[in-house]
């Protein structure tokens, strides 16, 4: 493995930085759980002059110069990838993360994950993403801390995805500002046996659990099927089912037949140019492919399990 010093001495040029979309909230978790799945986009970053960045990557790009205390540079940034924009699987995220990921890589690390994760997610407004796209697996976020849990191989995880977005500030406006005693009680009961299941992975014991009263019975204005597509899920054998983030993607997670479940799901919704993906979980978390540095042509150092730190 190259030395810090050695590194230092030549200029990185260009960094791929891959991170997992996320499911997030999972029915009563509202802005504190989120797992991170195999569905990805790829951000990369070159120094030099390009074409004008979106302004997503700008205000990600000041937020690490400050925290990072480095001088600014010029640099080009491209953004590819699976995870659609606006339908509540952390494309976002993957945006931003990425960014400051590649950046932080650019100029030898010199913010910790923590720190990458705290920028992200004061960029985001709430970590809920923003942990499971850097650290992958299952996170309970709050306060500015995380726990995270590696997920089974064996939950499979299927995307009800509808052919409209929902904007997160638009679904935000719908929810009210006092809740009930009891729906606040009945959703802090649910979010502790989802994270209960998740730790132990007992995932049998989520059945029943992903019943929400703080945010989806108001946001299903916008998708007048999610209720359908709940029911017609858990019927053909799913854990549960719940709305991704602020939608408008439902999200099943079940142990066996997610065929079955997806059908259920796509015929339930009953809306045209829906679509399903079935997946799993990701439990990597965000992290660079390659950097490229004509000068030195130094490769990114491996960890010892053979993966990109």
């Amino acid at each position: 493995m190259a030395s810090r010093s050695a590194l230092g001495s030549h200029i990185m040029q260009q960094v791929t930085v891959r991170v997992p979309g996320s499911t997030s909230n999972l029915g009563p978790g509202f802005d504190c759980l989120g797992v991170a799945l195999r569905l990805y986009n790829q951000v990369t970053i070159s120094r030099g002059r390009g074409s004008a960045a979106i302004e997503m990557v700008r205000s990600a790009a000041e937020a690490f110069f400050e925290r990072a205390r480095c001088k600014p540079f010029s640099f080009r940034s491209t953004i590819t990838g699976e995870v659609p924009q606006c339908r509540g699987l952390g494309s976002s995220v993957t945006v931003r993360l990425g960014t400051v990921y590649a950046l932080n890589e650019l100029t030898h690390r010199p913010l910790q994950r923590q720190e990458v994760f705290e920028i992200c997610a004061r960029l985001e407004g709430h970590p809920d993403n923003a942990a499971p796209g850097l650290y992958g697996g299952f996170n309970v976020v709050g306060g500015g801390k995380r726990q995270t849990f590696t997920i089974s191989a064996q939950l499979h995880f299927v995307l009800l995805i509808p052919d409209f977005e929902i904007a997160t500030n638009e679904a935000r406006r719908l929810l009210p500002a006092k809740v009930d005693r009891r729906h606040a009680v009945e959703n802090c009961r649910n979010a502790a046996v989802i994270t209960a299941a998740f730790a132990s992975r007992e995932y049998e014991k989520l059945r029943g659990a992903f019943v929400d009263r703080l945010h989806q019975p108001f946001r299903k204005k916008l998708i007048p099927f999610l209720d359908k597509v709940i029911a017609a899920a858990e019927s053909a054998g799913a854990l549960g089912a719940f709305l991704s983030g602020s939608g408008s993607t439902i999200c099943a997670i079940t142990l066996r037949s997610p065929e079955k479940v997806s059908r259920a799901m796509l015929a339930a919704a009953a809306s045209p140019g829906a679509l399903t993906i079935i997946t799993s979980a990701d439990n990597r978390g965000a992290r660079s492919l390659n950097f490229r540095n004509p000068q030195s042509e130094i490769r990114n150092p491996k960890s010892p399990d053979g993966s990109s730190r």
